[in-house]
């Protein structure tokens, strides 16, 4: 996994391509939140964002 990382951060340090830095990370929480609240009571409401 962190090899997967490492190449994405070469690979945006390379190309200049950081603007793609924020958006990696946004959809890393945003995944995390979901798998985090998956069997909880808040999961409904967290759903109606999306």
């Amino acid at each position: 996994m962190f090899d997967l990382l490492r190449d994405l951060w070469g690979f945006m340090l390379e190309r200049k391509k950081l603007w793609m830095a924020p958006i990696i990370a946004i959809m890393l929480l945003l995944g995390t939140l979901i798998v985090l609240t998956q069997g909880s009571a808040i999961a409904p409401f967290i759903y109606t964002i999306f």
